[in-house]
């Protein structure tokens, strides 16, 4: 290939590959077209902290007070009306023409908006490389010779599957936990339940009127995982997690609302010039092109018509978040928060700890706007780490996000148009290529009225990039005294796995309803 047109064969690969062939050559004219030179990298001008406005502290008791009036209008058909109409009895405290709602009084107010929430899974690729050896041991080669055993037998049972249908956790005894997703859709049914409860409590009989809580579960899915997922789905029905809460409830959410995002082709490195072109020489054979996932902010196009049929059934925000996120669940006192604001969104952040490599940092960008730069791609390793050493706090993307669908649906369009496009040169076994990706968190810099909640890593960013993460989340020999540590806590990896740990085993117990029973956690 001497030009950036690809020729018949290349494009017969392509096609075999299940690569888009227009969406991919689409992305590669606006490219050489100069359509994306305007985009610079995120330059860090500073790192922001709690502020009390934008960026809220979530860890504690987060608060807001507006009047009685304006609460009443922001809540407007989102409650039943003989809820609405009593919002003194939900407020913690009344402050003149003002209403007050505390942390309590938001979880109570949540929970009774939550049937119009829905809840959505980034389910991403396969969970090859999460489970990739060298990747691992480049994280730590302690860690990984102290756990190879262990590491073997999970990356056995995850590679080649979906990531979401790979084990969560290792039980206490010494077995694989269930599956991401599987619980994830039991936090769903338990919270749902909850949910109902309260609405009963508060109004006999609403529930009967109201969208299901948190459901349908929504999911963006790819060529090589919507299939397998849609069978473990069905088996899932049956489930000791599952089936109980299902038939107790008649809620279902193994009945997913999928979409498929579609696989672009890997281009030329940035060393080949310009025009970049198609890459056809994947593992060195001729015409051999690469199907590579065009990044998780391709949802705003992929799930567009999943957005605009939620808001038509009654939903008016939709939580969206990675896949192996343990700690990325529906949060009633968020829900509230951002209802009574009006803000168009709200997003998770926790302050970074020595396992967060891969993922964005909370930045004022070089235009004084709030950002999340993508580490690598958006902003370099060496300003995070030059922010981390003077002692300044860097909050980490915890990849959950609640938008408001009366925001989102109008501008889905725009979103997808304008979030940026993003190159970033590979070096891998397959070849020396670029990658072309849309970060969905940088949607914050497009935002004009947004929220930024500052919460608890231990809580709410129980993440696993690295199988050698979900290792340390399980909480695998970590008084093994050849476990690695270190008297910096920010690089400690024994402290951390502690905490992480103690982490799961709060939700587990509380947002998963499951019981420490002969070593294991199981349906309580």
């Amino acid at each position: 290939m001497t030009n950036e047109s690809p020729t018949p064969e290349v494009l017969e690969s392509m096609r075999e590959k299940g690569i888009d062939v227009d969406l991919s050559l689409s992305i590669l004219e606006k490219f050489n077209r100069g359509d994306f030179d305007h985009l610079r990298p995120v330059a860090v001008s500073e790192m922001p902290d709690v502020d009390g406005s934008t960026v809220l502290d979530f860890t504690g008791n987060p608060t807001i007070r507006l009047s009685t009036e304006l609460a009443g209008q922001r809540l407007a058909g989102l409650l039943p009306g003989d809820i609405a109409s009593r919002l003194d009895d939900l407020a913690t405290r009344r402050e003149g023409t003002d209403v007050v709602f505390a942390r309590s009084a938001l979880h109570e107010l949540g929970l009774l908006l939550l049937p119009r929430v829905a809840y959505g899974v980034l389910n991403g690729g396969s969970a090859t490389s999460y489970a990739d050896a060298t990747k691992n041991q480049a994280f730590s080669e302690e860690l990984f010779a102290l756990l190879k055993d262990v590491f073997d037998r999970m990356a056995g049972v995850s590679r080649g599957r979906a990531k979401g249908l790979t084990p969560a956790f290792v039980q206490p005894d010494g077995s694989l936990g269930p599956s991401f997703l599987e619980l994830k859709m039991r936090n769903l049914l338990v919270t749902a339940r909850r949910s109902r409860a309260m609405l009963e409590k508060h109004s006999p009989g609403s529930t009967k009127t109201l969208p299901d809580p948190l459901l349908p579960l929504f999911q963006m899915t790819s060529v090589h995982t919507d299939e397998q997922l849609a069978e473990q789905y069905a088996e899932y029905r049956s489930s000791p997690l599952l089936s109980g809460l299902i038939d107790e409830t008649g809620l279902d959410p193994t009945r997913a609302l999928s979409a498929v995002q579609p696989m672009i082709s890997a281009y030329t490195h940035s060393d080949e010039g310009r025009p970049k072109r198609v890459f056809a020489r994947a593992w060195g054979r001729e015409n051999e092109t690469l199907p590579l996932p065009g990044g998780h902010g391709q949802n705003f196009a992929v799930l567009a018509d999943i957005y605009r049929r939620l808001a038509e059934d009654g939903k008016r925000f939709v939580y969206l978040g990675n896949v192996d996120n343990l700690g990325a669940l529906p949060d009633p006192v968020e829900v509230a928060y951002l209802a009574l604001s009006g803000k168009q969104a709200g997003f998770d952040f926790a302050y970074k700890t020595p396992v967060d490599v891969k993922g964005g940092v909370l930045v004022y960008d070089q235009d004084g706007r709030l950002n999340c730069a993508d580490i690598g791609p958006a902003v370099s390793k060496d300003d995070v780490a030059a922010a981390e050493d003077a002692g300044k706090p860097v909050l980490f993307n915890a990849a959950t996000g609640l938008f408001n669908l009366e925001y989102l649906v109008p501008n889905l369009d725009a979103i997808a148009r304008d979030l940026p496009t993003r190159f970033s040169d590979q070096d891998k076994d397959a070849g020396r290529y670029s990658q072309a990706e849309q970060v969905t968190w940088e949607v914050i810099g497009m935002l004009d009225d947004f929220l930024v909640f500052s919460v608890s890593k231990w809580d709410r960013l129980l993440a696993a990039k690295l199988l050698s993460e979900t290792l340390m989340t399980s909480g695998i020999r970590t008084d093994d005294r050849a476990y690695p540590q270190s008297d910096d806590p920010s690089s400690d990896l024994r402290s951390t796995a502690r905490r992480l740990h103690e982490g799961l085993a709060d939700k587990l117990a509380n947002e998963y309803a499951l019981r420490l029973t002969d070593d294991r956690w199981q349906p309580a």
